[in-house]
């Protein structure tokens, strides 16, 4: 008997193993799961949990969700106040949809049950320590071992990383990053008259701090409020929250949750996989540079690395996995990485003027179009600056200048 079927024999072998189940991990999962394979997802925490996210889909994000998946909307957005550290505020209106909002914990646990529909096993609770692809635990270059926080050690012909920007499975990969970014954010339940006058409209306030950004997302009877910039700015960021709450008259309520999180942006030339290792999402650096968007990289990262990480599970050897892993790189560079691009030019821009972009979004008519055509879905950013000359000019001398 071979010491592959023997490995079968003692313990099971999964087809594709992915580690942490937030969108894009649970996407892969869906992915991988409904092709036939076996598919264990596992998760540190109990699900639900709480994350920090402002909770924007965009249409994008729509657009990757599984098949017949609804949406748990808090609120519809149809109009956008934009304001400049405070002042020059103006709110732009829609008769349809921009985007809507949902609660993480409750958007994530619906992913999960997805997955688990489309055929996958879920495992929450579990701490990943490593995962080995040479050594005494791995037993054949087929299959890769993730060892878990108390020894036990599962097997796999292919494993998807999922577990965020601070994860182990990143850090085997050897993701490299070149922009981090602090975020703070805070739940806060208001009254029923605070509440409605929020309703289906959210605030974008260009922040005091370089690329820094506020938002305030009402879902029901709580706002989410946050401010991002880059990181070391950390006090900076904390007194522009603190300053930002106090002139939307929102710091006489308490708020039912306070937190931060770290942003961490992939440097070009980054991998995305090491043998039979794949990352998406977080845990590859895979977000919008200039917003930090990162459900909708989640969700299409996700499901290519799922769709992907199937392939490298077949490969029988080596080279055929590597090949494969290439190919996922090729696919995600060729749309997630090409809209990164156009988002660290965006960034650089708003960072050295932020009046410049708030004037053209607030009173230029195509700029407003166009950003409540990105939130839909209909088209992207790095389109426009591709099939707009003007776009794409203006774009170029405002990065030189």
């Amino acid at each position: 008997m071979s010491s592959e079927h023997a490995a079968e024999d003692n313990q099971q072998v999964w087809d594709v193993v992915v580690v942490g189940a937030g969108p894009a991990g649970a996407s892969a999962a869906h992915a991988a799961a409904c092709t036939g394979r076996r598919v264990l997802l596992l998760e540190k925490a109990e699900l639900p949990r709480y994350k920090t996210c402002g909770g924007g889909i965009i249409g994008p994000s729509r657009d990757a969700l599984p098949p017949g998946f609804e949406l748990p909307l808090r609120d519809r957005v149809h109009a956008v106040t934009f304001s400049l550290n405070g002042r020059l505020t103006r709110t732009r209106r829609s008769r349809s949809m921009l985007f809507g909002l949902i609660n993480r914990p409750d958007f994530d646990a619906r992913l999960v049950e997805s997955a688990q529909d489309a055929g996958a096993t879920v495992r929450t609770g579990v701490t990943v320590s490593r995962v080995e692809q040479h050594g005494a635990e791995v037993p054949d270059r087929r299959t890769v071992a993730v060892v878990l926080g108390d020894g036990e050690v599962v097997l796999a012909r292919a494993v998807v990383g999922a577990d965020g920007s601070a994860g182990r499975i990143g850090a085997h990969v050897g993701v490299k990053v070149d922009q981090v970014d602090l975020g703070l954010e805070a739940e806060i339940p208001v009254p029923a008259s605070v509440a409605e006058d929020w309703a289906g409209r959210v605030l974008i306030d260009w922040g005091p701090i370089p690329g820094s950004y506020g938002w305030v997302f009402p879902k029901g009877d709580t706002l989410t409020v946050g401010v991002i910039s880059a990181r070391g700015e950390g006090a900076a960021t904390k007194r522009y929250l603190e300053d930002f709450i106090g002139r939307l008259g929102l710091a006489g309520f308490e708020p039912s949750i306070s937190s931060g999180h770290l942003t961490r942006c992939r440097a070009d030339d980054s991998p995305l996989s090491r043998g039979r290792v794949l990352v998406c999402g977080d845990a590859a650096g895979l977000l919008e540079p200039w917003t930090r968007e990162g459900i909708s990289f989640a969700l299409r990262s996700g499901r290519l690395a799922g769709e992907w990480a199937v392939r490298v599970s077949e490969a029988h050897d080596a080279v055929d996995a590597r090949r494969q892993a290439l190919n996922y790189a090729f696919a995600i560079k060729a749309g997630l990485g090409v809209e990164m691009g156009v988002g660290r030019q965006m960034l650089k821009v708003f960072s050295r003027r932020p009046g410049v972009l708030h004037a053209a979004i607030t009173g230029f008519r195509p700029a407003w179009q166009a950003f409540a055509k990105i939130t839909r879905g209909t088209t992207t950013l790095a389109e426009i600056v591709r099939t707009h000359s003007m776009a794409r000019r203006a774009l170029e001398a405002m990065n030189r200048g």
